[in-house]
This record gives structure tokens, C-alpha cells and sequence, in this order.
């Protein structure tokens, strides 16, 4: 079961990422294409927080301001307004010496794949790690691993002219990574590649965004990938219209899916939900952890939160008597939100406990978008009476 797995610790970095994890931060973005009456807004007070790590997928129609976004995100434009930052750095106003330098630490992969036709698809490669000074004894190996892992075993020194569109593809996509980046950028990465070939690009993308921490973003239309998304933004118009951390929902429906098989519930508390309304209230939801013997909530006092037990739990406690044990996946905390009352028990960390957590305006909209939910909770307040 999922909540016999979770490492506590990872999953609380993973849901409330500090500022230092965070590999790209976007504040207030706007850009602009040319100049006096021909000038035009592409992209509008966009909000964007990406963590080391993500696999971030980008969609949205053409024209809609993704790539423009992705190569202000690579400096390969300047900043106009807001604020970006890039592995921690302000590119807003950033310096050319610098900007070149913060470059190394990234890899692109682009659409028109940019090969020196003079260059056998190793020398191509080889130019990434050249650039961050890596020795040739150390990339020779690596080179030729990842260009025969992405199918180009046999032609690793042809040059790009005896390649077909999709070979030119994975000779940029090996060029991209090979050095290793602490963010890769990848714009239809897998949109000329069969789909054995594509498939092995976002396993090698999953591979570095899990063990090294390289943060991964790619636009695409490449419906056969989007699996592999953390995060999935969409963008119309200039606008970032959606923006979904896509394995949120996943545990949260995983967890409560084994507190009902466990205790074989009859209450379908978040179930019922469509994918969307589970999706918003997944993205909204805090994780917090509890140590043993911490009070979550104490009776009496005002009722302000939502809680459903992540991992671990709690014991309910009235008027200083133990009167019950909640495990993973049960819920708690409702009764004082939708009766506007103060708490009527108190709750405390049995072990370690970790609780998913919606505020008292973010509980009510759920309500509101939802009469299902509302009506599975007071089917639970009338049973625990």
C-alpha cells in the first residue's frame, strides 16, 4: 500500500517546496514582440514555481506564448518585466558574463536540432561537454553509451547528412543531456521519433529528474509522453491557464483508496469528485507533518482547517478521555468548518503523522463546487454522533 511507502520527510519537500528547491521561479512575466505602434504583448503577468527534480510538460495551442516562455526561461531572450529566476539567479538584468556561465548549467533541445553538418554525431555530442570543460577520457564512454542507448549504436560517427530526420533528433537530444544540466529545456523533443525511440527519451528524462535531480521542461503536443508529467501547465493567449502537480492527485486517490479497502468504508468522500474538482482541491492541499504526541487540533478552539491523514495515526480525544483512532486516509476536522463551532475534540499524533490540509476558504469552495462532497461529510459527522 502506498502509505506504508512514503518516505514522510521526501513527500513533505516534494509538497511544500522552499524557496532553495525551487530550480525556475516566474513572478509577475511579461514580453513584448517589436516596437512602437507594431508592439505586441505575448505573454501577461504569468506566475510560474518549478522544483529540482520536475518533470514539468507544457501545453497549450500555437502562438500561445510556450516557447517564448521556455527560451526566456533558457536566457536565450532578455527579460523585459517581472521576475525570473533561474537556478536561484535573477535573469532580470542579469549580466552577459554571467548569463553565459548560468548557460553551462543548462541543456536544450530544440526543434530544428542545429547540427554542424561538418561533424560526425560524437563530435556533435561532444561540443556539451566540451563546453563545461569535462575531460575526454571521461565523455568518450559516455557519449557513445547514450548515443547507442537512443539507437545510434551503428552510426555514432556518420555525419549528419547519412542521418534521417529522427537520427538528427536524438543526436541534439543526447547533446542536450549528456553534460548532465541542473535543468533541461525541450521544446517537441520526441515529435519526429517513432514511438520505441520517444519512449526511451522520457525514460532517460525520468531517469535524470529522479536520481540527479535535474529539473526537466518540455513543450510538446506529443500526447504518448504526458505520463511521465509532475506537472502539467497549460498556457492560452499568453496566459498560463492551468497549473496541476499531477501526482498529487494520484496519492491523495491512492491513500483514500486504501483506507476504504482497509476498513471497508462506505463513505466516498473525495471519489465522488470529478477529476478536475480532485485535481484543484489535490493542488491547494498543504502537506504538514506531526511528531508522536502532537497536538493537531485541540478542542475548543477555532476551527480554521481540513485535514485527511497522509501517514501514521491519530487518537481522538474529548473532554481528556480517548474515545477513538483514525488511520491513513481517514479525515478529521470537518464538523467545526461546517457548523461555523469551535473544535469538539482534540487530536493528537499517535506516531509520526503526516496530514494533507485545506484552509477554511479553499474547504468551502470545495463545498460549493460540489454537493457531493458536502453530503459524504455529513453522512461522517452523523456516524461519529
Amino acid at each position: 500500500m502506498i502509505t506504508d511507502e512514503i518516505d514522510i520527510e521526501d513527500l513533505i519537500r516534494k509538497w511544500n517546496p522552499k524557496k532553495t528547491d525551487l530550480s525556475v521561479s516566474v513572478s509577475g512575466l511579461n514580453h513584448y514582440y517589436g516596437e512602437g505602434d507594431a508592439r505586441k504583448q505575448v505573454l501577461f503577468d504569468n506566475e510560474l514555481h518549478i522544483r529540482s527534480g520536475e518533470i514539468v510538460i507544457m501545453t497549450g495551442p500555437s502562438g500561445s506564448g510556450k516557447t517564448t516562455l521556455l527560451t526566456l526561461i533558457g536566457t536565450l531572450r532578455s527579460v523585459q518585466e517581472g521576475s525570473l529566476k533561474v537556478l536561484q539567479n535573477e535573469l532580470n538584468g542579469m549580466s552577459q558574463d554571467k548569463i553565459v556561465e548560468l548557460r553551462k548549467e543548462m541543456g536544450f533541445i530544440f526543434q530544428a536540432h542545429n547540427l554542424f553538418e561538418s561533424l560526425t554525431a560524437f563530435q556533435n555530442v561532444k561540443m556539451a561537454t566540451e563546453l563545461v570543460g569535462q575531460a575526454d577520457k571521461q565523455s568518450k564512454p559516455q557519449i557513445e553509451s547514450t548515443l547507442t542507448r537512443l539507437g545510434l549504436g551503428e552510426r555514432i560517427y556518420y555525419k549528419p547528412k547519412s542521418l534521417s530526420g529522427g537520427q538528427k533528433q536524438r543526436v541534439a537530444i543526447a547533446r542536450g543531456i549528456i553534460h548532465r544540466p541542473k535543468l533541461i529545456l525541450a521544446d517537441e523533443p520526441t515529435a519526429a521519433l517513432d514511438a520505441k525511440s520517444g519512449r526511451e527519451v522520457v525514460t532517460i528524462f525520468q531517469e535524470l529528474a529522479r536520481d540527479h535531480g535535474v529539473t526537466i521542461i518540455i513543450v510538446t503536443h506529443d500526447n504518448r509522453i504526458l505520463d511521465v508529467a509532475d506537472r502539467m501547465v497549460k498556457m492560452v493567449d499568453g496566459n498560463i491557464v492551468s497549473n496541476v502537480l499531477v501526482k498529487r492527485a494520484e496519492i491523495i486517490c491512492q491513500i483514500l483508496i486504501d483506507h476504504e479497502k482497509r476498513t471497508d468504508s462506505k463513505l466516498k468522500l473525495f471519489s465522488q469528485l470529478t477529476p478536475t474538482v480532485l485535481t484543484d482541491v489535490a493542488d491547494k492541499m498543504e502537506l504538514r507533518q506531526y511528531e508522536p504526541g502532537a497536538e493537531i487540533i485541540r478542542q475548543g478552539d477555532i476551527g480554521n482547517e481540513f485535514f485527511v491523514i497522509a501517514h501514521g495515526d491519530v487518537e481522538i480525544v474529548v473532554d481528556g478521555n480517548k474515545v477513538n483512532e483514525l488511520p491513513a486516509g481517514s479525515f478529521f476536522g470537518e464538523v467545526a468548518l461546517i457548523e461555523d463551532a469551535p473544535r469538539n475534540a482534540t487530536v493528537r499524533a499517535k506516531n509520526k503523522v503526516a496530514c494533507f490540509i485545506l484552509d477554511k476558504a479553499e474547504f468551502q469552495d470545495v463545498l460549493d463546487k460540489s454537493a457531493s462532497f458536502e453530503e459524504e461529510l455529513r453522512k461522517a459527522i452523523f456516524e461519529r454522533q
